[in-house]
């Protein structure tokens, strides 16, 4: 990749190119954790977009702010300065705007797995028959087909996290936010994992937000990545994957991937040894 190229993709934040209204837009996010005499500041003047259909990826050190941030855009936490605002409109501390997958699938475990995917048209009042068949649809598209009727305990972790995707992308929100949703397994069942999401989400195009602390998956998943500093987390650079859609493994192994995720790892080495 030559020095121009690199700079097209490695740009900082400002100086954006016009773009259609952001599903999802985040102004100078500013958090600040207080107990007793002491302050911990979380987040400063943190900015970023996720325009309509488009995969984005959150990547920064650990302690960067970046679940903290999950927890403001789901109105959970007040932030204390900056915005929230979702297709042009403010919903700052607004709680039920986005589809959110966190880390463990956090399925109930007192329903079946079918029960647990077909909840969010549950709870929006959808026919029961609509439901199930809406549900058994994806679940089928998904390899769980035969296991509506099992319980979360007897499938494996990557099954389980299928299933608590599916009931993210059946939530009637546009955007979707997922915290580190493949971190909990191992090296196998996480590729596995990426290859099924990439498909999914090819054919959905929801807009997602997405943390995760692997360089690659960020690259092989996402349009644009920002990375973070280290606390308090600022967005440092946002990365433009110039790769084309459908995206497969072996775009692991091209060279301009290799060299991109060379660039970005330098990035946060450099950020880390800030903080030693």
């Amino acid at each position: 990749m030559t020095q121009r190229a690199t700079d097209s993709v490695l740009n900082s934040t400002g100086g954006a190119a016009a773009a259609p209204a952001p599903a999802l837009e985040v102004r100078g996010i500013r958090k600040v954790f207080r107990e007793r005499r002491s302050e911990v500041h979380v987040l400063e003047e943190l900015s970023l977009r996720v325009l309509p259909g488009e995969f984005v990826s959150i990547i920064g050190p650990s302690g960067s702010g970046k679940s903290t941030l999950f927890h403001i855009i789901g109105g959970l936490i007040a932030p204390d300065a900056g915005q929230v605002l979702m297709e042009g409109r403010e919903v700052t501390g607004e709680k039920g705007r986005i589809a959110y997958m966190p880390q463990q699938p956090a399925l109930f475990p007192w329903r079946t797995i079918e029960d647990n995917v077909l909840l969010p048209e549950e709870l929006r009042g959808t026919s029961k028959a609509s439901a199930r068949a809406h549900a058994r649809a994806w679940m089928e598209r998904a390899g769980l087909g035969g296991f509506e009727q099992a319980y979360p305990h007897t499938l494996s972790g990557g099954m389980q996290q299928r299933a608590a995707f599916l009931r993210a992308l059946m939530s009637p929100q546009e955007v979707m936010c997922l915290d580190e949703p493949f971190s909990a397994l191992d090296a196998l069942t996480r590729s596995d994992m990426q290859r099924w999401l990439l498909d999914i989400w090819e054919d959905t195009r929801r807009s997602v937000l997405m943390i995760t602390h692997h360089i690659e998956e960020a690259l092989l998943l996402s349009d644009s990545i920002y990375i973070l500093s280290a606390r308090p987390g600022s967005v440092l650079k946002r990365v433009e994957a110039p790769f084309t859609r459908p995206r497969r493994e072996d775009l692991l192994l091209d060279p301009s991937f290799i060299e991109l995720k060379s660039e970005i790892s330098a990035v946060l080495r450099q950020e880390q040894q800030k903080r030693n």
